[in-house]
Parts: C-alpha cells; structure tokens; sequence
C-alpha cells in the first residue's frame, strides 16, 4: 500500500493532515521539516515495518497523546526541542512571551521560572547570546530534558533545581536579575481543559481554584529578585489578564501592562519594579 493510502487511512478514523503527515515522515525516519518531500511521494510503496509503527502512531495520536510525545520533538521558536512525557509541550502562544521578553535590550540577567523543556530560556539565548540566562525548576526529571535541549543546541544556560526562587541563595547566585520571565501553571483545578491534557503533566498545569496560585507566590517574591527597574513578564490563560494585573499593582509593580498573542487574546502581563 502506498503513502497516501495510509495517511488516508488515518484521516478517515480522525487523526487531522497535518498530524497524519508528521506521524508519517517519523515512521519513515525523515525529518519534520520534509512534508514537502511527502506529498511528492505519495505514491510510494509504504514498507511493512514503516506502516506498523504508522499504525502504532496514529492510534496513539487518536488516543490523545500529543504528536510532539510521538515524536519526540517540537520546534519553537526556530528551535527543535526534544520533549516527552516530563514536559509540557511547547506551546505558539508562549512565543509572545519571548518576544516581548526580547524588547528589553538593556537586561544582561535573566531569570526563567519554571523552565520545562528551556523552551523559553533556549529562545531568548539564541537570539541574545550575550544575555547570562538563569532557569530553574522543581523537578530534576525536567530539567535533564531542558539541560539535554540546551546540550543539542549548543546555548549555555544555567539551570538549577528549584521550587520558584527556594535555590538562588542556597547556589550563591546573586539573587537579582534585570528580568524574571516565566510561564507557570495558571489553569484552574478541576477545568474542562484538562481533559484534553491528559498526557501532560498535570503538576505543569493547573494552580488553585482559581489558577492563580503560582503567579500570586510568584508576584509576591520577584521584587526580592529585580534589579532596580527590573521586569516581571509571565504568561497567563486568556481570561486572566485583568486579575494578573491587579496582582502586579497590588504588589507595588509599575507600568503595569498586556501583551496580545495572535489571536489578539491578552497572553502575558508584567510590570516595572521601582523601589519607594
């Protein structure tokens, strides 16, 4: 049977295109990027060991489980980062985090909070080299996958085993940056979402009855971490923009203010920290 008869196959029991594609380039060992080879060989004869692990792909893929799982990679950003279950996998709307994050040309020190695969501390490294970059998070599980990224990538990033800010004393890092950038859990506990997450890591995901619990703790204890004039930027659900900015304010930032994903939905928020 031939390429397009397969993919066929699975996009009749569900598996969209464009997912069909990419599970099909991984069962033949090419690279994500040559869909365009795909579609110019179309006719050709699928192995039996190519249209087994196909079969097996799609069926998971059908399951719930994220492509990039399957795969074992996702790019963002320009990068191709390996991920897999310890992950959450990298997601376009955190792109306008890095972006905005990348408008601050007079930061040198940054801190990452919650770095998972270092999808948002490999991006910023790779555009700004000279930028010393800090990223932390709870779990060593994660930050072998972050740590192997940044190995594949060549960037050098610091990163460290911490719950939030818990490890930069202990380290004896100087504890103050000119930026702190994170995207943490933000989801609400119990959501409808998460039942299409299920192959995530929950711990990555969800935070309080109202999915502010992280971003409180971390809005409480950043200004013990800013230089003077230094930012907080953190990524949030599209309905939280107002109650994150609230929560900057209240804390004493500045210049409180949203960034618009492309979808034109308000996807981070941060603020100034200017001591009294």
């Amino acid at each position: 049977m031939t390429i397009q008869f397969h993919l066929q196959t699975a996009t009749s029991k569900g598996v969209e295109r464009l997912d069909a594609q990419l599970l099909m380039l991984h069962a033949l060992g090419r690279s994500q990027s040559d869909r365009a080879w795909l579609i110019t060989h179309d006719d050709d004869e699928l192995s039996e060991a190519a249209a087994l692990a196909f079969h097996n792909f799609y069926q998971r893929r059908l399951n719930g489980e994220p492509v990039a799982y399957i795969v074992g990679s996702k790019p963002f950003f320009g990068l191709d980062l390996q991920v897999d279950k310890r992950v959450l996998v990298p997601r376009p709307d955190t792109e306008t985090l890095v972006e905005w994050a990348l408008t601050f040309n007079a930061a040198h020190k940054i801190l990452d909070l919650g770095t998972g695969s270092g999808a948002i501390a490999l991006a910023l490294k790779s555009v700004r080299p000279d930028w010393q970059i800090t990223a932390l998070d709870a779990s060593a599980d994660v930050l072998a996958v972050a740590q192997n990224n940044a190995k594949l990538l060549n960037l050098n990033v610091i990163f460290l085993q911490s719950s939030w800010f818990d490890a930069l004393t202990t380290h004896h890092i100087k504890p103050t940056f000119d930026l702190i950038v994170s995207n943490p859990p933000y989801i609400v506990e119990g959501d409808w979402h998460m039942a299409a997450l299920a192959h995530e890591p929950k711990q990555a995901l969800t935070s309080g009855a109202d999915g502010l619990y992280d971003i409180r703790s971390i809005i409480a204890e950043a200004p013990n971490h800013l230089n003077e004039g230094g930012w907080l930027l953190l990524e949030h659900g599209y309905d939280q923009a107002a109650a994150v900015c609230d929560l900057l304010t209240q804390r004493g930032f500045t210049q409180v203010q949203s960034q618009q994903d492309l979808a034109r939905i308000d996807r981070c928020s941060g603020g100034q920290w200017v001591s009294t």
